[in-house]
């Protein structure tokens, strides 16, 4: 049952002050307001944690991991029944994000198991070294201590509160305040109930985990600002996302903030693929681009070729394509008067031709289809801007000159994708140069909507796709954020780490 409050250290508390959850059926209910003294409160708790849970062997940090995986299948059916009712999301869609979420915490329990992560290195001493000898070094990767995350709106489970930042967080050794997202609230709560559990069957101190549900701007910020915080986890919009970036650099002691910030994920169809199959391509472009409402960070918003009848072609079959996807529920009402906002600024923009008129109101999203060319959207850098929602942009090039001078002028982007036949290997090899400064997955005859969790993995890119170019939030690698290098010299090895010895 829901309980409508923050879970603190083991602790359920309320708040006199509420807000509600925006089901699409049933009636709502009320939660507590997340403050900056909830906030402390946990913050505070996971300080006085982290020494004791970084310490713990990875064994048991694996063990714990496989049980709140455990537990939050336990609870499949109740994750299921609420996350429908807030999120308007299908059934087999949130069954589908809890096999990711449950598959991803088990992924790091073996992934620390095998240590491979800790980087482990060692310069043993030559104490005849001649000009100098040279000392015993020993460096390892080690836990930087309490991290943030913020729930994601699109993933109420797979970006939220046991999602990648969390699960990654914990396997590293770093207890986790989440913010949970006003979205889904009741969906948060049962999987905080989760981890409490695995919590309490490990007899772990109950500070390693806290939800602090949604609240006004200042809890964010109360968070991020937090002296006991070291890093920050975050998947949002670009204006959030960018404050609390910049909130972070300004601190005393500023700290890193991981932040996935979203991106248009452009396709580039090359000549030979668009001739032989581009009315195949556009089938999977509509497939992708209106794959749950268009809500996926990795949306594929824009597609580039090259003018002709090829062209012609692939509009026409796109057009026709999305003219079968009828209204779908987005995730709040907010998020839908944005994608409203943003087709009406895609519409208003100079050298933009409308292939699909829709109309949707309320939390509805319909499609819609424009197209401008290659030099419209150079001179207008607002059509490289993202629209969270199933809208595409066509941009017909003039030659593939043009087409390089469009990805060269990109901003940073969590994918590129090439769309090539043989033939196209010289304009490829063109353009790949390109497109690796520009994206952090390149694909190949795809599309980027599903996120593969494994080892290769990288989801981030450049600025402003993340903040940390160097980083992914997904895959095996995102467990680097919340780990820092540290070098034992000459250490006695009675006192290293049992890992380095």
């Amino acid at each position: 049952m829901l309980t409508g409050k923050h879970l603190i250290a083991g602790a359920w508390v309320g708040d006199a002050e509420t807000f509600h959850n925006m089901p699409v059926t049933g009636t709502a209910d009320a939660f507590a307001v997340g403050r900056p003294d909830h906030v402390d409160r946990a913050v505070r708790a996971a300080e006085a944690a982290f020494g004791a849970y970084a310490q713990l062997g990875r064994a048991e940090r694996g063990a714990f991991l496989r049980t709140i995986a455990e537990e939050i299948d336990a609870r499949g059916a109740a994750i299921t029944e609420t996350g429908v009712k807030e999120t308007g999301l299908p059934a087999a869609r949130l069954e589908g994000e809890r096999g990711r979420t449950v598959g991803q915490l088990r992924l790091f329990a073996d992934h620390i198991e095998k240590g491979d992560y800790l980087d482990r290195r060692h310069d043993a001493a030559l104490p005849e070294r001649q000009p100098l000898p040279r000392p015993d070094l020993r460096m390892m990767q080690l836990p930087i201590g309490p991290v943030a995350v913020f729930g994601a709106s699109n993933f109420p489970l797979a970006f939220s509160v046991a999602g990648g930042d969390t699960a990654s967080a914990l396997a590293a050794g770093c207890p986790v305040v989440v913010k949970g997202h006003s979205a889904h609230p009741g969906t948060s709560e049962i999987v905080a109930q989760a981890i409490q559990a695995a919590i309490e069957a490990h007899g772990l101190d109950a500070g390693v985990f806290s939800l602090v549900q949604g609240g006004a701007r200042e809890t964010g910020q109360a968070l991020v600002s937090h002296p006991l915080i070291r890093a920050v986890g975050f998947t949002g919009s670009l204006g959030g996302g960018r404050a609390l970036f910049d909130l972070c650099a300004s601190r005393p002691e500023p700290i890193p903030f991981f932040g996935e910030l979203g991106s248009v994920n452009p396709m580039f169809l090359l000549p030979a693929a668009t001739a032989a199959r581009g009315a195949e391509i556009a089938a999977g472009w509509v497939g992708s681009l209106t794959m749950g409402a268009g809500q996926f960070c990795t949306n594929p918003g824009v597609a580039v070729l090259i003018d002709g009848p090829e062209a012609e072609a692939f509009a026409t079959a796109a057009t026709a394509a999305l003219a079968e996807v009828g209204p779908q529920v987005m995730l709040t009402d907010g998020i839908a008067q944005a994608y409203r906002a943003g087709r009406a600024r895609v519409a208003a923009s100079a050298g933009v031709q409308e292939l699909l008129e829709t109309s949707c109101d309320a939390r509805n999203a319909t499609p819609y289809l424009y197209r401008t060319t290659g030099a419209a959207w150079l001179s207008n850098e607002a059509l490289g801007e993202e629209v969270f929602g199933p809208l595409g942009l066509i941009v017909t090039v003039a030659d593939l000159d043009e087409m390089q001078t469009v990805a060269s002028r990109l901003v940073g982007q969590l994918t590129c994708t090439l769309h090539i036949d043989p033939e196209d290997a010289d304009a490829a090899r063109r353009l790949l140069p390109v497109l690796t400064r520009k994206a952090g997955r390149l694909l190949a005859n795809g599309f980027p909507t599903g996120v593969e969790v494994a080892d290769a993995m990288v989801h981030g890119g450049p600025y402003p796709a993340s903040t940390n170019f160097g980083a992914t939030s997904v895959g095996t690698l995102s467990i680097r954020r919340w780990l820092r290098p540290v070098c034992y010299q000459n250490m006695p090895e009675n006192l290293l780490p049992a890992d380095l010895t």
